[in-house]
C-alpha cells in the first residue's frame, strides 16, 4: 500500500510552469511544488513566492510521504529569489527524448467557433490496452456526439472514434499534409511555457499552424469543420464546460528517427483549453514496428491507455491535469492534426491575466482580439 500510495503521489506531481512530469525538482523551501528545471522555477517564482512560505507551515504536510531530500543550499538573499530546488529523482534531465503526440504547443490565435468533440472508449480494467474502435462512421454527427462522445467523455475523459471520415477523405487530408511538409513550412515544436534550449529534450515533432483557408488546405479545413460540428452538438453536455472557441489546427510530424514527446499535461496553468482533439493520418501503422503510441495516464487510476496513431482515427480527451500523456518514440513518419477547444469562462480569465500582466512571462497565451467570440 505504501508503494502504491507513493506511486499515486508521484503521478500527481507536475512542473508548475510547463506541466512536464519527468525528472522533477522540488522547491527547497515549501517542498510541495515541483519544477522540471531551475529556469522554470525562477520564471514561476513571482507567482509561487506568494504561497511558498505558507505551504511550508501547513500542519497537514507529511514529510514521511516524500523521499528524504538534501537540505537547501544557500538561503535566498533579499529581495528573495526563488528558493533552491532539491532533486526529486536521481536522474538528470533525459538526454534521450521521451515521446508524445502532436498535442501541446504555443497557442496561436483563437478562432471564433462553437464547440464539439468525438471519441472512442479508452482502455478499461486493463493496464495498457489500446482504446477500442467504434467504427461509427454511418452515424450522424449529432447521434455520434450525444449517444457516444458525451457519455464516454464524461465517464472516462478519453474518447476514440475510428473510421471518422472514411478512407477517401482521410487520404485527401493526408495529401494536403504531405504537400505542406514538402514546402518546408514545418518548424520545431515549441512548449506552451517558453522557447527553451531544452525543448528538443522534451518534444521532437515538427509543426505548422493552419487556419483552414490557406491554398492547398481545403481537406484540412473540412476536417476542422467536422470536428466543430461534433463539438457543437456536444456543447453544454461535456462536464461543466461552455465551449465557444478553438485554436487553429496544429499539423505535426514526427520524422521517424526515434523522437517523441515526454510525459506532460496540455493545460496545467488554466489557459482555457478544455478538450484536446487529435486526428491521425498514418496508413498501415504498427505499434510494434513503428512505435509512436500516445500513452495517457488518467489521473487517480493505476492503468494507462495506449492509443495507436491509426489512419482516420479521432481522439478526444480532457486537456487539463486529468490526462497526463506522452508520445513514445516513433520510428516511421507520424502525422497528426490537433485542435484545442476553449472553455469560455477559463479562457476569459486567462485573457484577463494576460492583458493585466498577471500572467508569468513565458506562459502568455497569445490572443487575437479580432477573433474573440462575441
Amino acid at each position: 500500500m505504501d508503494k502504491q500510495q507513493s506511486d499515486l503521489e508521484r503521478d500527481q506531481q507536475y512542473c508548475e510552469l510547463c506541466g512536464k512530469m519527468e525528472n522533477l525538482l522540488k522547491c527547497g523551501r515549501c517542498r510541495s511544488s515541483f519544477y522540471c528545471s531551475k529556469e522554470h522555477q525562477k520564471q514561476h517564482w513571482k507567482k509561487h513566492k506568494l504561497i511558498c512560505k505558507d505551504k511550508a507551515q501547513l500542519p497537514s504536510q507529511k514529510p514521511e510521504q516524500q523521499a528524504p531530500q538534501p537540505p537547501p543550499s544557500l538561503p535566498p538573499p533579499p529581495p528573495p529569489p526563488p528558493p533552491p530546488v532539491d532533486n526529486e529523482a536521481p536522474e538528470k534531465l533525459p538526454e534521450k527524448k521521451s515521446p508524445e503526440p502532436a498535442d501541446s504547443a504555443s497557442l496561436p490565435e483563437s478562432a471564433n467557433t462553437e464547440a464539439p468533440v468525438v471519441g472512442d472508449k479508452p482502455a478499461e480494467d486493463g493496464s495498457n490496452n489500446t482504446a477500442t474502435p467504434n467504427g461509427q462512421t454511418s452515424s450522424s454527427p449529432q447521434k455520434l456526439a450525444l449517444e457516444y462522445i458525451v457519455p464516454c467523455m464524461n465517464k472516462h475523459g478519453i474518447c476514440v472514434v475510428d473510421n471518422f471520415l472514411g478512407a477517401e477523405t482521410g487520404l485527401g487530408i493526408l495529401d494536403n499534409v504531405k504537400a505542406l511538409h514538402k514546402t518546408g513550412r514545418f518548424t520545431d515544436g515549441q512548449l506552451v511555457s517558453q522557447k527553451s534550449d531544452s525543448t528538443k529534450d522534451i518534444r521532437g515533432d515538427k509543426i505548422t499552424w493552419i487556419e483552414g483557408r490557406e491554398a492547398g488546405c481545403e481537406k484540412i479545413r473540412f476536417l476542422m469543420s467536422r470536428m466543430d460540428d461534433l463539438i457543437r452538438h456536444c456543447n453544454g453536455k461535456l462536464g461543466n464546460y461552455t465551449i465557444n472557441g478553438r485554436t487553429k489546427a496544429m499539423v505535426a510530424c514526427y520524422p521517424g528517427n526515434g523522437t517523441g514527446y515526454v510525459r506532460h499535461v496540455d493545460n496545467p496553468n488554466g489557459d482555457g483549453r478544455c478538450v484536446t482533439c487529435i486526428y491521425y493520418l498514418n496508413k498501415d501503422w504498427s505499434a510494434k514496428e513503428h512505435g509512436g503510441l500516445l500513452r495517457i495516464f488518467p489521473e487517480g487510476k493505476a492503468q494507462f491507455a495506449d492509443i495507436e496513431p491509426k489512419f482516420d482515427r479521432l481522439l478526444l480527451f480532457w486537456s487539463d491535469r486529468r490526462n497526463p500523456h506522452e508520445v513514445q518514440p516513433a520510428f516511421a513518419t507520424r502525422y497528426a492534426i490537433t485542435v484545442w477547444y476553449f472553455d469560455a469562462d477559463e479562457r476569459a480569465r486567462a485573457k484577463v491575466k494576460y492583458l493585466t500582466g498577471a500572467g508569468e512571462k513565458g506562459v502568455k497565451v497569445e490572443l487575437d482580439k479580432s477573433s474573440d467570440p462575441s
